[in-house]
């Protein structure tokens, strides 16, 4: 327990998934409730108090609303001005390290090549893109004192145990044995597991590595055909894939859009659209040719876990 890591909004999915397994340090936890996966709770009023601080590893923010319920103004008041307080504490405190948890949508909310990497120049479309990304601006502004390492991660949509999203949406398909009707559709999504999360994260707090943007995701893209296999595959299940010919969907995809429909135009697009990410940067940093889980593997006990709840 030598390494003191502070870890901002820790009971959240992916802070809870951390906890669990850095529990070999001695965890500071930030966050609105309480909970006995740290060593120490800290009020987010007496955060600034905090010494003896190894590692900050900043997850608190507002994630992405896909009901578009959030207005622009509370992206911004959390993702930008709290990143603000957070890497400003950092600057004068004793910490040498920053983990800051951005997004690949601060980037693009679409990929228009075959793969997106750290040289794309970026464009987010969404307040949530727009807000991670000035978080980043106002870290790369700042300059770093020396013995001090910052690292930005963009890790694509991540999954494990307790994932709340897309991925339960989809699951909830195949357990209802509901057919998936764009089976003639190849696209490619990158995931990224938790295993591997966790992985990357005991690397940056325990070696020397260069500071810098980094992009997260798995080795392997999947396709949503594999993922609607894998998930019929953990229920014991046949998958049920309707490769309807394209030109078809399309017309209903239109006719969604006059009459609202549940499949339209826009819906079809992120339901199809590939968005392959590149993690061959992170893993040149860690100098690692492959990273420890697999995506299949991956999926396949976050589906267990889904089966389990």
């Amino acid at each position: 327990m030598n390494i003191k890591v502070l870890i901002t909004g820790y009971n959240g999915f992916v802070g809870s998934n951390l906890t669990r397994f850095l529990s070999n340090y001695y965890l500071v936890g930030l966050d609105l409730s309480t909970s006995n996966t740290v060593n120490q709770h800290i009020d987010w009023q007496k955060f600034d108090t905090i010494t003896g601080i190894n590692t900050i590893i900043h997850l608190a923010g507002k994630a992405h609303d896909t009901r578009n319920s959030a207005s622009r103004e509370d992206y911004f008041n959390i993702n930008l001005d709290l990143t603000q307080k957070i890497f400003d504490y950092f600057l004068q405190s004793t910490a040498k390290k920053f983990i800051f948890f951005s997004s690949v949508k601060a980037i693009a909310d679409s990929v228009t090549g075959d793969i997106l990497t750290e040289d794309d120049i970026p464009n987010p479309l969404t307040p949530y893109g727009q807000s991670k990304l000035a978080a980043e601006q106002y870290i790369l502004s700042k300059t770093i004192p020396a013995g001090k390492q910052v690292y930005i991660l963009r890790p694509c949509m991540i999954h494990g145990p307790g994932n709340k999203g897309n991925l339960n949406l989809l699951y909830s398909l195949v357990q209802k044995r509901l057919p998936w009707p764009l089976g003639t559709y190849k696209n490619l999504r990158s995931f990224t597991s938790i295993g591997n999360l966790i992985f990357i994260i005991s690397e940056l707090i325990e070696k020397d590595i260069e500071s810098g943007i980094y992009q997260v995701a798995d080795d392997e893209p999947l396709s949503t055909n594999e993922l609607i296999e894998l998930m019929a595959l953990s229920l014991n299940r046949k998958s049920h894939i309707w490769r309807i010919p394209k030109g078809i969907i399309r017309t209903v995809a239109k006719v969604g859009d006059i009459i609202h429909l549940p499949l339209n135009s826009e819906r079809l697009k992120k339901l199809t659209d590939s968005y392959v990410v590149s993690n061959k940067k992170l893993k040149s940093a860690l100098g690692v040719t492959h990273l420890p889980v697999t995506s299949k593997e991956g999926l396949k006990e976050t589906l267990e876990s889904f089966k389990a709840n």
